[in-house]
């Protein structure tokens, strides 16, 4: 038995401090464990990967039947990954089936070259998230969210997540350069201490693609209760786009492959892009010279040079 099977699963503590018990992911167990089982039982654990669906459902008969190993064996099998016994591998097997059935499952295939049968779904995605974000989102808000970042005396981002934080950064990178003052924050400890910094005329640009992720929520309600601003850039109807006085929302339905990239990013890419650009038109002058001088001294950097004055 590896030690982490041979230590119980223990609770965690949640964002609110109340205790949160862990589920243990039982599939990467058994995949883990592998090669420490005896014959036997790596006989119950290939039946077990090859249809997980089946080993919760089937009975321990079944499976030792399937697997032609006996009942016994299929019981110490279960403890050996470091369960108590079948039911209990079960109950773990279950809950894991819950959280990942998707992982499970082949990708569909798309239609196109048979070599790269995902070709024609990421293109395909692409173009339809643009569509959608060009069709739902409302020109007004925009206009709104453009406003309050021309006005802010500072604005903070916050994203969690791998897209979202992603897209906290991008965020930034497009709007330092029209001269305005922002930050990104990906970690739900420093988003919380950053909104109980904020003041009146300071403003939050809060990015989630679900808009249902509690830290982000806690932290712009933290910010509006300091009274700062608040754009959402998120989907709509939704928790935290309800906690925003400004709202670019954009649904975009996935294509049911867990290995393509989640097509929404192209949608929310689109809208930070157009968030950027119309900011910008608000500061004109201002905004042109801060290009001005990043271009110049980004110039300077690359050629290592002055910029040579034109010609008569």
């Amino acid at each position: 038995m590896t030690e982490a099977a041979s230590h119980p699963i223990a609770d965690e503590e949640g964002t609110g401090g109340e205790p949160v018990r862990r589920i243990p992911d039982i599939i990467s167990l058994v995949k883990d464990c592998y090669g420490e089982l005896r014959p036997a039982e790596r006989r119950v654990a290939d039946v077990v990967l090859d249809n997980v669906k089946y080993a919760v459902d089937a009975s321990n008969a079944a499976l030792a039947q399937r697997a032609g190993v006996s009942e016994p064996t299929v019981t110490r099998f279960c403890r050996a990954i470091g369960c108590e016994g079948v039911r209990d591998f079960k109950l773990k097997l279950a809950q894991s089936l819950v959280v990942g059935a998707l992982y499970l499952d082949t990708s569909p295939a798309s239609e196109g070259d048979a070599a790269m049968p995902f070709w024609n779904a990421v293109f395909g995605e692409a173009r339809r998230a643009l569509q959608e974000a060009e069709r739902q989102l409302d020109p007004g808000e925009l206009e709104k969210a453009a406003e309050l970042i021309a006005r802010a005396r500072q604005v903070t981002v916050f994203g969690l997540g791998g897209s979202s934080s992603a897209l906290a950064q991008e965020t930034q990178y497009r709007l330092f350069r029209y001269g305005v003052s922002i930050s990104a924050q990906c970690d739900p400890y420093l988003m919380r201490m950053t909104a109980s910094t904020l003041k009146p005329g300071d403003l939050v640009v809060a990015i989630s693609a679900t808009g249902r992720t509690r830290e982000v929520i806690e932290a712009v309600e933290l910010a509006k209760h300091y009274r700062a601003n608040a754009i959402a850039v998120t989907a709509p109807d939704t928790e935290l786009a309800r906690a925003c006085d400004v709202r670019l929302t954009v649904a975009v339905p996935e294509y049911p492959d867990t290995l393509k990239p989640t097509a929404s990013r192209f949608a929310f890419l689109a809208m930070i892009d157009l968030l950027a650009v119309a900011s910008a038109y608000k500061l004109d002058g201002p905004a042109r010279e801060t290009v001005r001088r990043i271009k110049y001294n980004a110039q300077i950097h690359r050629t290592g040079k002055e910029m040579e004055p034109l010609g008569d």
